[in-house]
């Protein structure tokens, strides 16, 4: 099972990942027999996930490789042989 294809995550994967961040800062702000402390934390780590889900999300859409590798081959290219 793959997460990432294609320089990019799967669906289920981004959908899993920011419908988890939604869930997390859910339950930071409607459990109240928590400590603030872990609340907050809590609604932080939601935003987090969710950003990263929408932003994958946002980065298929427009056809975007945030996580493909080709960056290797351009490094590659510019660097100075030996000879000359």
């Amino acid at each position: 099972m793959k997460i990432i294809r294609n320089g990019n995550f799967v669906r289920w994967f981004r959908v899993c990942i920011f419908l988890c961040g939604i869930f997390l800062g859910y339950l930071g702000l409607a459990l109240e027999i928590l400590p603030q402390g872990v609340r907050l934390i809590l609604v932080l780590i939601g935003i987090v996930f969710a950003a990263i889900g929408g932003y994958a999300s946002q980065a298929h859409i427009l056809k975007l490789k945030p996580f493909d590798n080709a960056y290797k081959k351009a490094k590659k290219s510019y660097e100075k042989k030996d000879d000359q």
